[in-house]
């Protein structure tokens, strides 16, 4: 099998790259008009001081201090090219009523929102905003991470960590995932309330939505549209999009053998949702596909976390996704391990994890039954070995990830076999007609590069 490691379209990547780079030098630009501005929704004494900025893969936010005493504010900004124009406000505004639930229904620690606006009411147009309290505290996985030569290498757990650090970590985080399970929805999509009602009244949009519009070159138009009630009818629309995405992105292959495999990994993933899929009708669970050490920030000394961060991608969603273990035990995804073939290697460092985490998870569990709380029947704790035992855990990964799919599927879906036998009559009809498409695609698209990156050089 050749590496099936996936590859951004770099013309996106970096007309994306350069559109933020523009908006960089104006937003800091309008420090000035942003501490009055911060000043004037806050409420409260005038801005004194500007701190500095916070940088994120999709947002930036900037830090002033008051004169009236009170906490430090942040007004945050979404990166325009790094999360794409179309779907900027609709994740801010997801956002936001997503941290309102939370903070009415869980003990999660999350900002306090200040105010909040889209781009019209924004200094100079600058784009969809929240204030919010600034917390104090280091980045989770900081303390977590082994250290690295580079900032080009994949930020993994460090494999001496303490372990009773860990499980202080970890049970700090089950008890999260723990709220979380029990806050549950009739649809699958984005939150709101009206009223008193909280309910799912939009499309879900996704971490994996985003990703494809900014750097596959996949139209913001083709993206689904709907919510669902459903759980198969949204793993068959996100099929549609793996499948589309295929298409679209025109350095998706290198060779014919390639476009091959990522065409049967993402048709089978189609036929293996009736395999997969469990709990069809719901109910559907809140899920952060981002919820991670990363975006925590803990107090070092105690190793108490002090804020969970960045919910813009945070949906109703099938109650399977929640019900996995959580991927990021290892810091980076198990991705990044299958890259290089080593599913072995990650399974050995992974697994031992895992049984950490839940473990930890247990604990919550059996605390909150001694103070009363009404135990889920089976536990989460039970249903992510089911997940991991049963290979869910990866289906489900393969479903939120259009650049991993093809190698999970090869890694840790397939069966036996080339996998062309598996497919309909309708997709191995197509197969020799789509190589030659990707092919074809392939030969444009390093002649686009030349033309665009000589520009740049020249």
């Amino acid at each position: 099998m050749p590496s099936l490691k996936t590859y951004f379209d770099e013309i996106e990547e970096t007309n994306g790259d350069d559109e933020c780079r523009a908006w960089l030098s104006r937003v800091i630009d309008a420090k000035v008009a942003l501490a009055t501005f911060v000043a004037a929704r806050r409420g409260g004494g005038r801005a004194t001081e500007y701190v500095g900025f916070l940088k994120g893969s999709f947002n930036l936010s900037f830090r002033f201090k008051f004169s009236d005493g009170g906490p430090d504010a942040i007004i945050r900004f979404p990166k325009p090219g790094h999360t794409a124009t179309a779907l900027v406000e609709e994740k801010v505004a997801n956002e936001v009523q997503v941290m309102d639930y939370l903070s009415q229904n869980t003990t999660i620690p999350i900002p306090r929102v200040l105010s909040w606006g889209l781009t019209a009411e924004s200094p100079q147009q600058l784009g969809p905003f929240i204030i919010m309290d600034y917390i104090e505290g280091i980045v989770l996985s900081k303390i977590l991470q082994q250290s690295t030569k580079s900032d080009e290498e994949d930020m993994v757990l460090d494999p001496s960590v303490d372990n009773s650090m860990l499980t202080k970590i970890y049970r700090q985080i089950a008890d999260y995932l723990l709220q979380l399970s029990r806050l549950t929805f009739t649809r699958i999509g984005a939150i709101s309330k009206d009223g008193n009602t909280w309910s799912v009244t939009k499309r879900p949009l996704t971490y994996n939505m985003n990703e494809l519009t900014t750097v596959a070159g996949y139209p913001a138009d083709l993206l689904s549209t709907s919510n669902f009630d459903r759980a198969s009818d949204y793993l068959k629309s996100v099929a549609h999009e793996h499948l589309a995405h295929l298409r679209i992105q025109r350095n998706l292959a290198d060779d014919p053998e390639i476009a091959q495999a990522r065409f049967i990994a993402r048709h089978r993933f189609a036929q293996l949702i009736s395999k997969y899929c469990i709990n069809d009708a719901g109910p559907f669970i809140l899920f952060c596909d981002d919820l991670r050490p990363s975006n925590m920030l803990v107090n070092p000394e105690t190793l108490q976390i002090t804020a969970v961060l960045d919910f813009e991608f945070t949906n109703a969603m099938p109650a399977q996704f929640t019900y996995d273990p959580p991927w990021w035990l290892l810091l980076s995804g198990p991705d990044v391990w299958l890259d290089r073939s080593s599913m072995e290697e990650f399974r050995d460092m992974y697994e031992p994890r895992m049984e950490q985490f839940l473990q930890a998870l247990e604990l919550v569990e059996g605390t909150q039954v001694s103070e009363g709380k009404q135990p889920t029947e089976p536990s989460l704790s039970t249903r992510m070995r089911d997940s991991w035992r049963s290979g869910r855990f990866w289906f489900d990964y393969a479903a939120r990830k259009s650049f991993d799919i093809d190698v999970v599927y090869w890694a840790a879906l397939h069966d036996e076999g080339t996998g062309i036998e598996l497919l309909d009559d309708e997709a191995r009809s197509e197969l020799e007609l789509f190589v030659g498409q990707k092919m074809e695609q392939l030969r444009a698209y390093k002649e686009d590069c030349t033309t665009r990156f000589s520009q740049v050089s020249g």
